[in-house]
């Protein structure tokens, strides 16, 4: 007794010996005397992911593991913990964690920060750490002991630092400041809507930021060299916070929030050598393919989306496969990386409540993910990535003893958290009552403003719904439903109208077992108090359609992940021979009759007749056919993230080859519509607006696998009502829009004169110029590097367009619409500027009232090059129709298919690659079952580089596929909500969990 008195006595005064000597904030009451001496025995002990000790004891002391042994007694003076029957993992660490850091002060940021509000690289999450309690406490009820806050204001956000998640001071807490620079793609409204405001503006910027961060360093180098003796550069906190960033010593957090926002922040990560961390979507199996292989630090989300409404047959039709095969995939998303042995973490951000995370993270275990990995995933995986693996991740001796108490195998449904242990200090979880108010309750009341129902609830219990009756009034449908399982209340709304109320009727109450007590609040301003007993029990399923519980369903990989979608790009066939077809060649050779066409690895080798077959190669009989090239669209909007950039109105820096996507099921119809080529743009809310880009349709393929190699580079103009309609920017009227063309030109050339003057000066002296894109744009303009296609109405603005390129020594490339190019016909010939035109839109707007179905005949005749295109999406899919309307205006058949072949080509620059058949071409073509200029005639094959991408016969198969899909797929859905088919894939809460003290 006295020896176990003497131990205790050295315990407390090691302790507080370690109290005193450890902090810096003097004591201002009393002492903790508490000694941090814990023995947790009998529990079943996951020490690491894959190593379990049975029957185990751990030693606690100050915080810190002392042992982990099976079968051990607890040491004497510990305080000892009965765990029998329990499991003890790691404290589970959140490498991605909202805890509210980051907010924006009152009046906006103050001081040399940044240009931009977006741009708050500057701020430390450790100088000013200040994070939410109720966050850091609700991680802990998950099993979370550690995180990397996370700033979310902005685009450029701020330095993440790790954290534990105790109830101590930041002080205390702050486990690595500052460790890594956190971007996001989209802006915070917080910190105001100017620019940018598109997917491309944001690319644009990070790039422009990361450029100024290096030319930072080296103007403040050039500064400190002179001795000081020269004006400084500017100063700013954000561009001096990314110096360790760009110099590849700090590493950068992406947030993406989609597959293809996860490629961009790569495609900027490689250009600008950083070192690359990403916050994932969820989405990632369908990028598994291109993330095989890489390490960089990859962090999850468990976001799984419900299932899609099928609760009427209308409601299955409009579920597309995408929405299916999605609800159905997501689960496996960590399942699927792992099996590419893709290392990653697993996150509670991207949650719309955190109550989702641990029925999430079952689900994904059940859908594939080993408990193995899921435990690596939020403990060894993320401890490494953050630098902590020495004193976190593991359950070991020496280790700090973060740790999450589990009444069973947390990977599986029975099971809950009971304890979480942060740096050796326990916090209780309970987890709230589950309440199930389904049923037919009696409702009465003693109120004179109340009145007698019936409430019937039903549905599972994620997703309830229900009616009200009173007397013998029909049943009024219930407008909102929800369970509130924190308080154990269920909340509801309804009309009022049937009962004589003008407005909706709020109904909440308690529920405990059999009896409801609650409340109505009426329109009336009346509340009166209910009572009530449930007179039926409703039989149904708890839950709605749980991700865990569906089929087995043979659903092979595609991209895109919807339908149509391909395994793998088609194959390209050696040689191809299509014979005796009526070729129009749109080339020297025109229209033959009874042709053949011969390619060899994607390129046109020959046109002519009776062409002999080489060895091997897929010879198609295309008698009674009609083979044309494919066509092209020199003016579309479909398959990117966004169109306009208007928060500048000079933005060629903008790229719309940054948002090009994957998701886009319009190329799939273009190609049904024999288009194989599109110039996408830009949108028209700029007077300069961002660079095009061409884009071959190479359906199923990455974004950057759709540009056409080696293309010229073209830049959106827009001219007359569209860039001026903006009240709040400079310019809103059209003489506005020339000048501030001509001052960002004047502004150019200044900025090559400078940059002309310091590469000519072999001294150096002085600060280095900045690059800046937009000028350097806008430079290659100037310098015929950057094509001009520009939009525009009426003549008058046109022709000003052209006199200032010709006072700016550069060309017009092409006017796009021109509804009143006819006008000045003989000018643009004399320019020879292009003419893309619409066969018959006209009159939509005032200032395209003086349209004309005979536009195109008549430029045709001036010799303006001239093409025709779609500015839509679903013209896009026709433009063999748009070539054929203008047979009605007196266009030779030739000449007419020629303005969405051959003269597109030409109109944009691209006509040595594609828009004719002639040997050494491309070999984008078409066979078509008729003349390619009516429309009763159907692309049977359409043709990309010598590969088939879509043909009637393959497009009937992948409808079968398609149906099959879908079937399986809603199936499924059905079967995991039981008999309601109103149902998601979440499984009932068991709520977020709160501690007790």
């Amino acid at each position: 007794m006295i020896r176990s008195l003497l131990g205790l006595s050295l315990l407390a005064a090691t302790a507080l010996q370690a109290q005193q000597t450890s902090r810096t904030e003097p004591i201002t009451a009393l002492r903790d005397n508490g000694s941090g001496f814990h023995a947790l025995v009998g529990a079943r002990v996951v020490t690491a992911p894959g190593q379990v000790v049975q029957n185990a004891t751990i030693v606690i002391r100050n915080g810190l593991i002392v042992s982990v042994a099976a079968n051990q007694a607890a040491p004497a003076g510990a305080r000892v913990w009965d765990l029998k029957g329990q499991t003890v993992y790691p404290g589970f660490i959140d490498a991605h964690a909202d805890l509210g850091v980051g907010e924006v002060p009152e009046g906006g940021d103050i001081g040399p920060t940044h240009w931009n509000p977006q741009v708050r690289a500057w701020y430390s999450t450790a100088s000013t750490f200040r994070d939410d309690s109720t966050r850091r406490r609700s991680l802990r009820s998950l099993g979370f002991g550690t995180a990397l806050a996370v700033p979310k204001q902005g685009i450029f956000r701020g330095k993440a630092s790790v954290v534990n998640l105790g109830e101590v001071g930041s002080r205390e807490r702050l486990l690595r400041g500052d460790l890594v620079q956190t971007l996001g793609f989209n802006r915070s409204f917080q910190l105001g809507g100017g620019y940018p405001n598109s997917a491309m503006g944001v690319s644009a910027l990070m790039k422009q930021t990361f450029m100024d961060a290096e030319w930072y360093i080296r103007a403040w180098a050039a500064y400190e060299r002179s001795g000081r003796a020269i004006l400084p550069p500017e100063t700013s906190e954000a561009l001096n916070s990314l110096k360790d960033a760009v110099q590849g010593r700090q590493p950068v957090l992406f947030q993406t929030a989609s597959e293809e926002e996860y490629l961009r922040a790569a495609a900027i990560a490689a250009e600008f050598k950083l070192t690359p961390w990403y916050r994932g979507s969820g989405d990632e199996y369908r990028i598994v393919d291109v993330l095989r292989g890489r390490t960089n630090p990859l962090i999850i989300p468990l976001n799984f989306p419900d299932a899609p409404e099928l609760g009427s047959p209308e409601a299955a039709l409009n579920v597309s496969l995408g929405q299916l095969r999605h609800w159905y995939l997501a689960p496996t998303n960590a399942a699927q990386l792992a099996s590419a042995n893709v290392p990653f973490a697993i996150t509670t951000d991207g949650l719309s409540s955190l109550n989702q995370f641990l029925p999430n993270l079952r689900v994904a275990v059940a859908r594939g993910l080993a408990p193995d990995k899921a435990l690596a995933a939020l403990t060894t995986t993320p401890a490494g990535w953050l630098g902590i693996e020495r004193t976190h991740g593991t359950i070991a001796a020496g280790k700090v003893a973060n740790l999450v108490i589990a009444d069973g195998d947390l990977f599986t449904e029975e099971s809950s958290i009971v304890d979480v242990w942060v740096q050796g200090t326990r916090y209780g979880v309970t987890r709230p009552p589950q309440i199930d108010p389904r049923g037919t309750w009696s409702i009465t009341t003693e109120d004179a403003a109340g009145f007698a129902a019936t409430l019937r609830i039903e549905g599972p219990l994620n997703r309830v719904r229900g009616t009200i009756e009173v007397g013998n009034r029909r049943p009024i449908n219930l407008a909102t439903a929800r369970i509130i399982t924190e308080t154990g209340r269920l909340e509801a709304t309804f009309n009022g109208e049937a009962l004589g109320y003008q407005g909706t009727i709020l109904l909440t109450g308690s529920v405990r077992g059999e009896e409801f007590f609650g409340w109505m609040s009426l329109p009336n301003g009346a509340d009166p108090a209910y009572r009530g007993t449930r007179t039926e029990t409703f039989e149904g399923p708890a839950r709605g359609a749980v991700a865990s519980r569906v089929p087995a369903i043979d659903l092979p990989w595609v991209r895109p992940s919807m339908e149509f979608g391909r395994a793998a790009p088609p194959e390209q066939p050696a040689a191809v021979l299509v014979r005796n077809a009526t070729v129009w060649t749109s080339g020297p050779q025109g229209r033959l009759e009874n042709a053949d066409l011969l390619v060899r690895a994607g390129k046109v080798v020959q046109v002519g007749q009776r062409l002999a077959a080489p060895a091997g190669a897929v010879v198609i009989d295309g008698t009674g056919k009609h083979v044309t090239p494919g066509l092209i669209d020199p003016h579309t909007h479909t398959g990117v993230s966004a169109v306009n950039e208007s928060g500048f109105a000079i933005v060629p820096e903008v790229q719309m080859g940054d948002v090009l996507t994957i998701n886009n099921i319009w190329m799939y119809r273009q190609l049904a519509g024999g288009l194989t080529m599109q110039m996408v743009k830009h949108g028209s809310a700029n007077p300069i607006g961002g660079e095009n880009v061409f884009v071959k349709n190479r359906w199923g393929s990455l974004p950057d696998q759709l540009r056409l190699e080696n293309a010229p580079r073209t830049v959106k103009f827009a001219l007359g009502e569209n860039p001026k309609r903006n009240p709040n920017r400079y310019p809103n009227t059209r003489m506005g829009v020339q000048e501030i063309i001509r001052d960002h030109f004047l502004a150019a050339r200044d900025y090559k004169a400078e940059w002309d003057r310091w590469n000519a000066d072999r001294t150096k002296a002085g600060i280095p110029p900045r690059r800046d894109l937009r000028m350097e744009a806008l430079v290659d303009i100037l310098e015929q590097r950057l094509l001009v296609s520009s939009h525009g109405y009426r003549a008058d603005e046109f022709l000003a367009l052209v006199r200032l390129a010709e006072e700016f020594g550069f060309k017009v490339q092409t006017l796009q619409h021109g509804v009143e190019a006819y006008k000045i016909a003989t000018e643009l010939k004399n320019s020879g500027v292009a003419a893309v035109v619409w066969s018959d839109w006209g009159a939509f707007k005032l200032e395209s009232y003086d349209a004309t179905n005979y536009n195109a005949r008549l430029l045709l005749e001036a010799g303006v090059v001239t093409s025709l295109h779609s500015d839509d999406a679903e013209i896009s899919t026709r433009m063999n129709w748009e070539a054929g309307k203008l047979l009605r205006s007196g266009v030779e058949e030739v000449q007419a298919l020629q303005t969405v072949t051959i003269n597109a080509a030409r109109a944009v620059a691209i006509d040595k690659r594609v828009g004719s058949l002639e040997p050494g071409k491309d070999a984008d073509f078409v066979i078509w079952n008729g003349n390619p200029l009516s429309q009763f005639t159907r692309a049977e094959q359409t043709w990309v580089d010598g590969r088939r991408y879509f043909s009637l016969e393959e497009d009937a198969r992948l409808r079968a596929e398609v149906d099959r899909q879908r079937n399986q797929l809603i199936q499924a859905v059905l079967a995991a909500g039981g008999n309601d088919p109103n149902v998601n894939n979440r499984p009932a809460q068991r709520g977020g969990g709160q501690e007790r003290h």
